[in-house]
């Protein structure tokens, strides 16, 4: 367990997935990926919900898997997105994944259906058992309307051994306590939220699903790395510096603001599938204002590194 919690530790990206003319510009992707390499994220999660897995294809979901195993090279573990509202569905996802190469996968809760916790119980026992890939369970009540209770997280991982995490995006800091005492502590946890990283950290998670690190890896990375090593002060300045632009990521729906500020940065384009879309005029000239003021603000980043 020791060496798979080095494994997942630090930053995560939930990487997008650029399109150009409705579909997947790869080329774009393969430089995205690599910007992350470079900054040095411990985790890639393609295929999630900021990727819009929801109207990728299964094949574009593969392909996209495997493309990023690919650029990878063993310099970042790649966790896939695999859930599904069907567990038929979620199973075959799994198996898709640990045949492109994941590492590991990221399965959320059934959405649309509301399943008791006795269904969730049912739902990822049956994905654990078509897999021998460590999971990582994804609770986001916001989207999916159920949360994995703490005694529902404990009861998976004592019969499963690979179920051994947990992306945690319910919005409140006091999960990671209940899950720590419900499941041990050596169970992992990830702040599925930008903006509570720190305060997850500070309570026993290990690291970030993070939205944000699509546009500053580099900040991302710094203050996960600040904190593990013990320099709280420096953390909480890096956690100061990102502050605006989290929150800008969200103004609407993810993944459209992040679009729109890579957009900007002109990193990748704008493009989304129905039923999502671009920002609003007036959201992306906000996003533009806020990165204006986040590069303003992290030209003396070298030096708080």
């Amino acid at each position: 367990m020791t060496d798979l919690k080095s494994r997942f530790t630090g930053v995560f990206t939930a990487l997008v997935t650029p399109f150009r003319d409705g579909t997947i510009d790869f080329d774009a992707f393969d430089a995205l990926v690599e910007r992350q390499l470079e900054a040095g994220v411990a985790g890639l999660v393609p295929v999630g919900t900021t990727g819009e897995a929801a109207t990728l294809s299964d094949d574009e979901a593969e392909a996209l898997i495997a493309r990023t195993v690919a650029l990878a090279k063993g310099r970042a573990l790649v966790m896939a997105g695999a859930g599904a509202n069907d567990t038929k569905k979620a199973v075959d996802k799994v198996r898709r994944a640990e045949k492109a190469g994941a590492d590991a996968v990221l399965v959320v809760t059934p959405y649309y259906n509301k399943p008791p916790q006795s269904g969730l119980i049912a739902h990822y026992g049956a994905v654990a058992s078509a897999t021998t890939l460590p999971i990582m369970l994804y609770s986001v009540p916001g989207r999916c309307g159920v949360e994995i209770a703490p005694e529902t997280c404990a009861t998976l991982a004592g019969r499963h051994s690979n179920i051994v995490a947990i992306k945690e995006a319910g919005g409140s800091a006091a999960r990671v306590t209940a899950l720590r005492l419900a499941c041990g502590p050596d169970f992992i946890i990830h702040s599925g939220d930008d903006g509570l990283t720190l305060p997850f950290l500070s309570l026993g998670a290990i690291g970030v699903t993070s939205v944000v690190a699509n546009v500053a890896p580099d900040v991302m990375v710094a203050m996960v790395d600040a904190f593990q090593n013990g320099d709280t002060h420096k953390a909480l300045k890096l956690h100061e510096l990102v502050a605006e632009l989290t929150d800008g990521m969200f103004i609407e729906s993810n993944p459209g603001p992040v679009k729109a500020a890579l957009a900007i940065s002109n990193l990748a384009g704008p493009e989304m599938r129905l039923p999502m879309v671009p920002v609003s005029d007036a959201n992306r000239e906000r996003l533009a204002g806020i990165l204006g003021r986040y590069a303003s603000a992290a030209s003396n980043f070298q030096e708080m590194r």
